[in-house]
């Protein structure tokens, strides 16, 4: 009898962090600040018109490449944030989130052996949908505290078999967003040695003092790079699973031939209503970043009012702490997963441990990543217990200070 169970490609991932922290959170009854999910609804006129399309019997399949009013309000906002014209009929594929649009992309475009080079911290699937389709992760350190792209360390990683370079610009979990000099390097590298590049814009419109400026725009990028987006990000929707890749024809042509046979459609309903969301006024998006600036502030100031050292995101809605100042009986955790596992059970704070976005380990063991997508009286009361926390377990000097010797 053959052995049952996953196959050797996908065998190395397993369950990812968010299913056990989100457990551990259930079992200890703690508040969740894990999960990169919003404890709020999105707009109601949002919601008002998936229930309208429901009611009409807009219940059965959607064009595979996306209702075309979707697609359309997809092409309109990105020319409005970009300037950047792209034909909704043909450059513009609407997804099951942007997570499928990740397998999509590189399901289409990556054979056996291919190597796709991406930077660590990453969003955990990126490996995984590189394992689906047989190629191999090359991956490039973002160092901490800065976490800025290197050019020398992407030259040394890449090879003749590189395919394929993937971005995140804003950053998950740093929060960083790429300068110029930043995007020129890697529009120089995509350049020279003719790499296709998937770029996760799904943090697009969540950005705060620094505007986000979308890689195609940089020199030769267009004609090479697929952007994805997402509708749960920018519309706390993250349920409805609504994403969408845009890229020239020839590259959105390749993600269709792989989306449709991993999901067809998104749900009609939602893409309709995502129509709907897209074409919001200006006014909605400057709001929306208004209100998570203020969840960012109230969130890091906390953070370092309890003693984490945490710098201001310019993106996202993710903080990163350095939890260091903590210990038991006088000794800092050995990493993030020690740290995060103690919080959740003896802080009742879920969080994340940023080395399940690294393979290359142990990078990030003094690290925490906190979402802020909350409602303030969760902010506040996660503050609360982490006040409480950190009367108990905050090192003294002397403990920090023998501890770093």
């Amino acid at each position: 009898m053959r052995t049952l169970g996953v196959n050797s490609r996908l065998k190395p991932f397993g369950a990812t962090i968010f299913a056990e922290m989100t457990a551990l959170a259930v079992k200890h009854g703690a508040v969740n600040l894990g999960q990169g999910a919003p404890d709020f609804d999105g707009p109601e006129f949002v919601k008002e018109a998936a229930i309208k399309a429901m009611r009409d019997g807009r219940g059965q399949y959607a064009r595979m490449t996306g209702l075309p009013e979707l697609t359309k309000a997809i092409a309109d906002r990105f020319r409005h944030t970009s300037g950047l014209e792209y034909d909704p009929e043909r450059d513009v594929v609407v997804t099951c989130g942007a997570t499928e649009g990740i397998v999509d992309c590189i399901l289409s475009t990556v054979e056996p052996g291919d190597e796709v080079l991406m930077f660590e911290p990453f969003y955990d699937s990126y490996p995984a949908a590189v394992a689906m389709a047989g190629g191999v992760s090359k991956v490039v350190t973002l160092e901490a505290p800065a976490f800025r792209i290197d050019e020398s360390a992407i030259r040394a990683a890449i090879t003749p078999r590189t395919r394929l370079m993937m971005v995140n610009s804003p950053h998950n979990p740093s929060g960083r967003i790429l300068d110029a000099e930043e995007r020129a390097i890697i529009a120089r590298i995509a350049n020279e040695f003719d790499l296709l590049v998937i770029s996760d814009e799904v943090y697009e419109e969540l950005w705060y003092e620094t505007p986000h400026r979308t890689l195609v725009l940089e020199p030769g990028m267009r004609d090479r790079t697929i952007v994805l987006g997402s509708l749960g990000k920018t519309f706390s929707f993250t349920g409805w699973k609504v994403g969408w890749a845009i890229a020239p024809a020839p590259l959105a042509a390749a993600v269709r031939s792989a989306h449709q046979f991993t999901s067809f459609c998104a749900a009609t309903p939602l893409q309709v209503a995502a129509a709907a969301a897209l074409s919001a006024p200006q006014s909605y998006y400057e709001e929306f970043r208004r209100d998570y600036r203020a969840r960012r502030d109230r969130m890091v100031h906390g953070l370092r009012a309890c003693g984490f050292a945490c710098d201001l995101p310019q993106g996202s809605y993710f903080a990163l702490a350095n939890h260091s100042a903590f210990g038991v009986d006088g000794q800092r955790f050995a990493d993030d997963y020690a740290f995060c596992r103690h919080l959740v059970e003896h802080g009742k704070v879920a969080a994340i441990p940023p080395g399940a976005f690294y393979m290359n380990k142990p990078k990030a063991r003094e690290l925490v990543r906190f979402a802020f997508c909350k409602k303030d009286e969760t902010i506040d009361g996660a503050l609360e217990r982490l006040h409480t926390y950190a009367a108990r377990f905050r090192l003294s000097a002397e403990e920090r200070h023998a501890a770093a010797v």
